[in-house]
C-alpha cells in the first residue's frame, strides 16, 4: 500500500468513525478479522483484549459507541507499510492513540488499538 492509498484510507476511516455508522466503519474489514486492544479487555468480558470475527468486532465497537456518544477522531499522521497502515489520531477527550492495521486483498485482517497515557 502506498502512502496516498494509506492517507485516503485514513480519511475514510476517520469520517466513518465520526459518522458513528458501524456499517461504514466495518466495510473495509474482513469477516475473519482479529483486533487487539486494551479497551476491548475492559469492555468485553473474557476477551483478554482480543476480538475475533467481524460480528464480535461490531458488538465491541457498538458498545464503545454506546458508552461514548460524543466519540470523534482527528487523524494526526499516517504511515504506510507493505500491507500495513498506522493511523495516529486524537480523541475528542484529547487522548492520543494509534491503530495498526494489516490488509489482505484490500480488507483489514488484523488490527491493534494502542493508546497514550
Amino acid at each position: 500500500m502506498d502512502l496516498d492509498e494509506a492517507q485516503r484510507f485514513a480519511r475514510e476511516w476517520a469520517a466513518a468513525w465520526n459518522s458513528h455508522d458501524l456499517d461504514r466503519v466495518l466495510r473495509r474489514y474482513a469477516p475473519d478479522v482479529e483486533f487487539r486492544s486494551p479497551l476491548a479487555a475492559q469492555l468485553v468480558d473474557g476477551s483478554g483484549g482480543v476480538i475475533r470475527g467481524i460480528d464480535a468486532l461490531r458488538a465491541y465497537w457498538a458498545e464503545g459507541l454506546r458508552r461514548n456518544p460524543a466519540l470523534r477522531f482527528e487523524v494526526t499522521d499516517v504511515y504506510a507499510g507493505i500491507d500495513t497502515v498506522v493511523i495516529t489520531y486524537g480523541h475528542q477527550t484529547g487522548r492520543r492513540a494509534a491503530e495498526i492495521l494489516t490488509f489482505r486483498d484490500g480488507l483489514v485482517v488484523s488490527g491493534m488499538g494502542t493508546y497514550a497515557a
